[in-house]
């Protein structure tokens, strides 16, 4: 058991490290939200510049399936490690998805475009459009890259995993014996 735990708790660390590679390729691949600064009143306001516009979700969507690949490939990569798999080794695929998913949202946020919208609308000029900070709305992405993980991982047991023995099925005699059951059928 030991064993097992130590080798979840590298696991967990692993995965929730590869939260950085995720972070940087959702900064990259995310569709720009293009914001409009304005002055009303005398005060600034900052709205779409397309209202109708699908980019935020697409930055919700982009996030989403980098997670749901990165989950794949960690379960893919763990199974090919320890094809045994066991409770430890499921959980810390879990937990180390989720907080990849974690690092890599504050990561990507990090990266983007200033969180000051005001300040940016004002640095760019009005009526000039501007990139919104990174944000993911839909908060449920964060767990994408553990439940992939563990589908896939569940998936891979059930196919390729070690298979034991069926406690019901009654042991052969060795050949030319004759079982408890008398001698064997053809």
């Amino acid at each position: 058991m030991k064993t097992e735990v130590r080798e979840a708790a590298v696991v967990t660390v692993v995965v929730a490290l590869f939260g950085a590679l995720l972070g940087v390729l959702w900064w990259r691949l995310a569709p720009s939200v293009p914001l409009v600064g304005d002055v009303v009143d005398k005060s600034w306001v900052v709205y779409f510049k397309d209202s109708e516009g699908e980019q935020a979700v697409g930055v919700d969507g982009t996030f989403t399936l980098l997670a749901l690949a990165f989950g794949l490939v960690s379960a893919v990569a763990v199974f090919l490690w320890r094809r045994r798999g066991g409770v430890p080794l499921v959980v810390a695929l879990a937990v180390g998805g989720f907080l990849g998913a974690l690092l890599a949202w504050r990561v990507g946020v990090w990266l983007g475009p200033t969180e000051d919208v005001i300040g940016h609308a004002k640095e760019a000029g009005k009526g000039v459009a501007f990139s919104a900070p990174l944000k993911l709305g839909a908060k449920g992405a964060l767990l994408a890259w553990s439940l992939g993980a563990l589908v896939v991982h569940l998936g891979l047991t059930a196919l390729f995993g070690p298979r034991e023995a069926d406690p019901y099925q009654l042991p052969q005699p060795p050949a030319g014996q004759q079982g408890p059951y008398g001698p064997p059928s053809a």
